[in-house]
């Protein structure tokens, strides 16, 4: 009888390694345990990267083109930042936030999200000091301990833009811009969801509106809600479940309740949206999870996710965080989040074809040591060229598979040094679409290939037919 062992980590139950019974070979031997990732994370292999480069390249360019700088901030960061910063009783902090004390007795988290790690690195390095508004890009994996399923993963990635220092409701609008830009250059149809939830002292009426209508109906809410009555009113208006989705519609709205400022403020916000001509819907149930938000707060819907049940990103005003972080008094602030995970889903479901930033133009193959030599020297000489990719395989040997694997990277041109080349000074070329190959001299191969590249580009040749699918070129 064979012991089953279960480790003193109870790493099995945490997903680290597989806890069905293990397999029983032929010889009644228990085959070893498979290590596997941890339930909520995932790898992103390499065939998969040309998505996630694709939507990070035009979260650079966005950033670039409005100015906004590159900011860094640790994965793990005090508990406090977040509990302070976020809510103690929001869902992300309550149920959701990876917390736990490190050997020196320190209370650390996984960051679940990143505005309120800008706003500690403002008020730690005194950017107040700075031309206001300071304006940040971050992107970066991020972590909640939430059911797995479609969409949500407990290590997500996102990237995000947060101005902060600046009131005037332009930086609304422009923001909520980037955001829909980022979604539009990558050839995603997206409507902007905005509301206002207004200032602390607004929303407290409004809250105090909000609980009196659904204690009346406490019988017909989820659970979930039940409790969120008395711990964050507001975001039963977020709630999935159908129940809680049709009392909403009777429910006290936000807008009735904003004071003249925050009025004339939202009202500022929305003429410039309307100027700028893009695709919105005035949604008072969209409240948004954390806390920290006033005023303006903004989502992106794909255009077939009625109910958002699948929001792409979304943001607003934060004018307090700044003051309960350790800033100065009435820093007004600004930012947006927009989830990878869920747009390069997105582009899939859609079939957008992403051409591969390393597909390359050409491969090099040889036959005999002395021409590996060669050519390997060549090689380095050609992947310094900036207009085209070359590849190549020199731990093969055989012919035919260099070629199969050419083959199968979709080259246009191959070259091929042999033995007899390699002593006449020469190079085969091969044009791998009509199986035409010429010998060449070998000190010419970079303005042949600079050549022959140029006429498949004069003459289309290679490129599939036209489609219907957005064309995004990572180069």
């Amino acid at each position: 009888m064979v012991k089953k062992v279960t480790p003193k980590n109870n790493s099995a139950k945490s997903g680290l390694i597989k806890t069905e019974e293990d397999k029983i070979n032929k010889r009644g031997r228990r085959s070893t345990r498979e290590i596997v990732t941890v339930t909520g994370m995932r790898d992103i292999l390499p065939q998969d990267q040309r998505y996630w480069h694709a939507v990070k390249k035009v979260a650079e360019k966005i950033a670039a083109d409005y100015g906004y700088g590159l900011i860094d901030t640790p994965v793990l960061e005090p508990v406090d930042l977040f509990v302070r910063g976020v809510g103690k009783q929001t869902e992300v902090v309550e149920k959701e936030m990876f917390a736990f004390k490190d050997q020196a007795g320190d209370e650390l988290a996984l960051r679940p999200e990143a505005t309120a790690s800008v706003v500690r690195a403002y008020v730690q390095h005194g950017m107040l000091n700075q031309s206001q508004p300071v304006k940040f890009f971050y992107q970066g994996p991020m972590f909640r301990h939430e059911k797995p399923q479609s969409g949500r993963h407990r290590q997500f990635f996102q990237f995000g833009f947060e101005a902060i220092g600046e009131a005037n409701p332009a930086l609304d609008a422009q923001l909520i811009l980037m955001g829909w830009n980022s979604l539009n250059e990558l050839g995603i149809e997206s409507v902007i969801q905005v509301n206002s939830i207004g200032c602390p002292n607004c929303r407290d009426n409004y809250r105090k509106e909000l609980v009196k209508y659904y204690r009346s109906k406490s019988k017909l809410l989820c659970e979930n809600c039940r409790k969120r009555l008395t711990t964050n009113p507001l975001r039963i208006l977020d709630c999935k479940e159908e129940e809680c989705q049709k009392l909403k519609d009777e429910s006290p709205q936000v807008l009735d309740y904003l004071d003249d400022d925050c009025k004339k403020h939202f009202m500022k916000v929305i003429e410039y949206l309307d100027e700028l001509d893009l695709p919105y819907v005035l949604n008072p149930f969209i409240v948004r999870g954390l806390d920290y938000y006033t005023k303006t707060i903004f989502e992106y819907w794909s255009t077939d996710d009625q109910e958002g049940k699948n929001a792409l990103g979304g943001g607003g005003r934060y004018d307090g965080l700044v003051k309960l972080l350790g800033g100065r008094e009435e820093t007004p602030a600004c930012g947006l989040a927009m989830g990878l995970d869920r747009i390069v889903a997105k582009m899939r479901e859609i079939d957008l074809e992403i051409k591969d930033e390393f597909q390359p133009d050409v491969f090099i193959a040889q036959i005999g040591e002395a021409a590996k030599k060669k050519v390997m020297v060549l090689y380095e000489k050609l992947r310094q060229c900036e207009d085209f990719r070359v590849a190549q395989a020199f731990y093969k040997d055989s012919l035919k598979n260099q070629l199969d694997l050419a083959n199968k990277l979709k080259v246009k041109l191959t070259l091929i040094l042999g033995q007899k080349e390699f002593g006449d000074g020469t190079i085969l070329i091969r044009d791998m679409e009509g199986g035409i190959q010429e010998e060449i001299n070998f000190s010419r191969a970079e303005q042949e290939i600079r050549k022959r590249l140029l006429k498949y580009k004069e003459n289309g040749a290679n490129v599939p037919p036209e489609t219907n699918k957005l064309k995004i070129d990572n180069n």
